[in-house]
Order: structure tokens, then C-alpha cells, then sequence
């Protein structure tokens, strides 16, 4: 049997606006409430209904239409973890426009190749958050953004662009992915597939809104389904989301491996905390075995792993109802159209291959900016094997790419800021693992430099979650016959910092 899974998806109506569809389910419960807004446990600084959301979303859409925004143009979100960023988010959709998701941890110098690729017609941003210079329309009076008339609806089509988001290549280039508002639609194979949503969960997720991870398992699917979403907006420390579930007491709760191994390590009768949690969603990093069973153990809930990527989302999972065998991250689901590949078609079952994605999958990208049109498949760089029974057992990247607290990183970015660094001459850049199911990005570097004003340099130039946690000194770079650093051989070289 070939490794090859082609179903039929939910079809999608030929014209589709993504900001009218997640705001479907909810008028129908205008007054139940669709969003709190924590702070601390046990503090909700915003709670909304289903009616003041869909009339707000309606009301920004007005307001960015009064500062010029068009149909098919395009506006960047440089935006902090406010309720701003999906009311500006959804109502750039609204009107046809296509939003940008930024991210609020980046610098200037970080964005500005960002904005030269995109290319935004306006900017809507914090006033806090500084910005590169730029011929886009500014605006940074969000208060008077709310204060319009309503929009009206634009008559999109399903595969007019409805969003772009941002990934890392191989190459170390930023990438930008181009969504549809099909994209949207596409993810009601997620519901039975991965959370088993239903109208009355409450979904906690542990991430910011400007992160496609939280907008879309966070926001934009429990709104669709007409189920609460619980977003936490304040400090997070070490015991913080174990006692964000304990209050607020959400049925679903999303977030990366890291997080859940932090909940962890609470010395708390999970348990008893953890009553009315059905099970918990984990996405953005592979999921290791021991800390899946940890979680059962000690909370008596499971955590279900879902594999995808910027450019399709989630498209594999397991769920209550169909777990993943152990060694697995899960199964392809229902309604996808996925295949593994040798060089040119798929592999029997049993045999590694390249993860591919059919082009007519409706949730997937509709391209890069200025790339080149979609091939049949789209290959996917990560190595899986998938077994007899259909599960899909992951292998790990074709490339180097690293996986940082759910952010795709590329070694070359890292490598390249830390070039700048005073007294380093030559660099390489990898993951590591310090202990059983941690991974790390580490550096290793020639050359004068001290660790510490290394790592004290690179605080201004990387986004934290691209900062490596380790940075070492050694006397040459590992390289190959070519004189090409051999990045695979840098984790032999690594010397934890507890016998360095």
C-alpha cells in the first residue's frame, strides 16, 4: 500500500469572507460571552459578547476604510498581545483588505526586510512599538479605529488572499505565505480530527494573538464553532498557566510542548485543579512520548499532538477518539490531501519520505510572495514514515531548520547577528538537547569574544524567541569536504553549562 491519504474536504462556497465565517456561529447566542481577556489568574480584564465583537470587527473595518485602507491592500499589524490585534486583523478582512501578521518581538532592523518584501499599503501599530522608515500610511490611533460606522461586507472570493503570514526557508530568507480565505474553512477538518470542538468549550491558549498558532486553534475556530475562547494577556511566570487553568477553568487548553512541561513541574494535585479540562492541544515542536504520558499521569486528561506548518496549519493530529499510537505524532486528517515521497511519487507504507501536501488541499497556502506558482505537491522538507495502519511517525527535518518555543528559526539568521558581535570570527549554529526531550539553539563560535557580551549583543539585534540558550566558544568549526560548516556534527562539540 502507498503512503498516500486523498479525501474529500467540506466544501467551501465559491465566494467567502474568513471575517464573516468566524463570526457566523455567535449571532445566533448574540449575548453569550465569546472572549475574556485575562490578566492574572483570576483576572479578566475584557470579557465580550458575540454581538459587541461582531459589531466591533464591523466598526475597525469602518475606521480603516476612513484612513484609506482599499479592497486588495494590503496593511501590516505591528501590534503588541492587545485586543487590537484580531479586531484589526478581522476587520481588514472584512473589507477585503489583506492583513499582515507581524510579530511584536521584533526589531526594527528585523522588520524592516520584512515590510521591503510585503510591501503595505498602511501600517496599523502601537504607538509603544517602534517602526523602520516607510512610505506605508501610518496609523497608530487604535482607540479611534472602534469609533466608526460600520463597513459593509466585500464580496470576496474563497481563494482571494485573506491573510499573510511569515516563515523561515532553509535559505535563512523570510518568507512570506500567502493565505486564502478558503484557509479558514479548510480548518473545520481540524474539529474532529484534533480537539473534538464543540459550541460549549471554553479554549484557553498560552499564546500571543499575533501568532498564527493562537489566531487560529485560539481565536478564529472556537469563534466559528460559537465556542468561548480564553486568551492571557499578562506576565507569564514559572507557575502561571497552572494557575490560569485552576480559575478560569477552560474544557480545552492549546499551547507549546514547553509550556505543558513547565505545568509540570508544579508540585499542585493537577488533578483536582484541572477539573472540567477535557484534554489539552500541543502544536508547534515535536512532543516527546515521556512528556505526553507525564501529563495523563498527573492531570488525568490527554494531550493530543497536531504536526503542521505556516503554510497549511494542522494537518495531522490525534484525538479523543482516535489517539496516536505511541512512537506517532498521529494521523492525517479526514478530508486532507497528503502523500510521502520519494523523488517523484509516493513510497509503500513503511518507508521514509518527504511529507508532501496535494496543491488542491484547500487549507494550503495559495503561495510566497513572489514565488513561484504551487507544483502538484507541495513538499514540505520534514521526513516521515507512515505506517501500515496510516499513522504518521516524524523523523525531522530535511534541512536545518530549528524549532524554537513553536517558531520556525534558521541557524543562517542566527549566524548572521551574531557575525556583528564584536571579537567572533567564524559561526555555527544548531539545536541541541541538554536533557531528554529538551531541545536548545546553541552556538558555537571562533574567535575573542566573551560568552556573556556575546549574549549581551545579541539581545539587540534577535527577537528573544530567536536568542540561542547556549553560546560556546571552540578552537575551529567543524566542516566538510567542501569547507562547508557540517552543522550535524556541532552537537558532539556541545559542553553543558553545568560541567563547562
Amino acid at each position: 500500500m502507498l503512503s498516500i491519504h486523498q479525501d474529500t474536504p467540506p466544501p467551501c462556497p465559491d465566494r467567502f469572507n474568513m471575517a464573516e465565517y468566524v463570526m457566523q456561529a455567535g449571532r445566533s447566542t448574540p449575548q453569550r460571552t465569546a472572549l475574556e481577556v485575562i490578566g492574572s489568574p483570576g483576572e479578566v480584564l475584557e470579557r465580550w459578547s458575540f454581538a459587541q465583537l461582531d459589531a466591533t470587527i464591523a466598526a475597525v473595518a469602518g475606521g480603516l476604510v476612513a484612513q484609506g485602507l482599499q479592497p486588495g491592500q494590503r496593511v501590516g499589524l505591528r501590534l503588541g498581545n492587545t485586543m487590537d490585534f484580531p479586531l484589526v486583523f478581522f476587520g481588514a478582512q472584512r473589507l477585503g483588505a489583506v492583513p499582515i501578521a507581524i510579530s511584536s518581538q521584533l526589531g526594527v532592523k528585523e522588520l524592516g526586510p520584512l515590510l521591503a518584501l510585503t510591501r503595505p499599503d498602511m501600517i496599523v501599530r502601537d504607538p509603544a512599538l517602534d517602526l523602520p522608515q516607510t512610505d506605508a500610511v501610518v496609523v497608530d490611533d487604535l482607540a479611534a479605529l472602534r469609533d466608526h460606522a460600520p463597513a459593509p461586507l466585500f464580496d470576496t472570493a474563497a481563494d482571494d488572499p485573506a491573510y499573510i503570514v511569515f516563515t523561515s526557508g532553509s535559505s535563512g530568507t523570510a518568507k512570506a505565505v500567502i493565505h486564502a480565505h478558503r484557509a479558514a474553512h479548510a480548518r473545520q477538518m481540524m474539529w474532529p480530527g484534533w480537539y473534538e470542538l464543540e459550541p460549549t468549550d471554553r479554549v484557553l491558549h498560552a499564546g500571543a494573538f499575533n501568532w498564527t498558532f493562537t489566531l487560529g486553534t485560539g481565536l478564529t475556530d472556537p469563534w466559528a464553532a460559537g465556542a468561548q475562547a480564553l486568551i492571557h494577556v499578562g506576565e507569564a511566570g514559572p507557575d502561571t498557566h497552572r494557575a490560569l487553568i485552576a480559575a478560569h477553568r477552560p474544557t480545552l487548553f492549546a499551547a507549546v510542548p514547553g509550556i505543558f512541561r513547565r505545568i509540570l513541574k508544579s508540585d499542585a494535585d493537577l488533578k483536582s485543579a484541572f477539573q472540567g479540562l477535557r484534554h489539552a492541544l500541543c502544536a508547534g515542536e515535536t512532543l516527546p512520548a515521556s512528556l505526553r504520558a507525564e501529563w495523563r499521569d498527573r492531570t488525568g486528561t490527554e494531550l493530543h499532538e497536531a504536526f503542521g506548518m505556516s503554510e497549511i496549519s494542522t494537518f495531522i493530529s490525534s484525538s479523543p477518539s482516535r489517539p496516536a499510537p505511541v512512537g506517532t505524532i498521529g494521523w492525517v486528517q479526514d478530508g486532507r490531501q497528503v502523500a510521502v515521497l520519494g523523488a517523484d511519487q509516493p513510497v509503500p507504507r513503511g518507508t521514509p519520505g518527504e511529507l508532501s501536501v496535494h496543491r488542491s488541499e484547500p487549507g494550503l497556502m495559495l503561495g510566497y510572495l513572489n514565488g513561484e506558482p504551487l507544483p502538484e505537491w507541495f513538499r514540505t522538507g520534514d521526513q516521515v514514515v507512515m505506517e501500515e495502519s496510516g499513522a504518521v511517525r516524524y523523523l525531522g527535518r530535511l534541512d536545518d531548520l530549528m524549532t524554537a518555543n513553536g517558531y520556525r528559526v534558521s541557524p543562517l539568521e542566527v549566524e548572521a547577528a551574531m557575525l556583528t558581535c564584536t571579537g567572533v570570527r567564524e559561526v555555527g549554529v544548531c539545536e541541541v538537547s541538554p536533557k531528554p526531550g529538551v531541545r536548545i539553539i546553541a552556538a558555537f563560535y571562533t574567535g575573542s569574544a566573551d560568552p556573556a557580551e556575546v549574549m549581551a549583543e545579541l539581545a539587540g539585534s534577535l527577537a528573544t524567541y530567536k536568542m540561542p540558550k547556549h553560546i560556546q566558544p571552540i578552537p575551529d568549526l567543524p566542516r566538510g569536504p567542501t569547507g562547508k560548516v557540517k552543522r550535524s556534527a556541532l552537537p558532539d562539540l556541545y559542553i553543558a553549562e553545568e560541567r563547562s
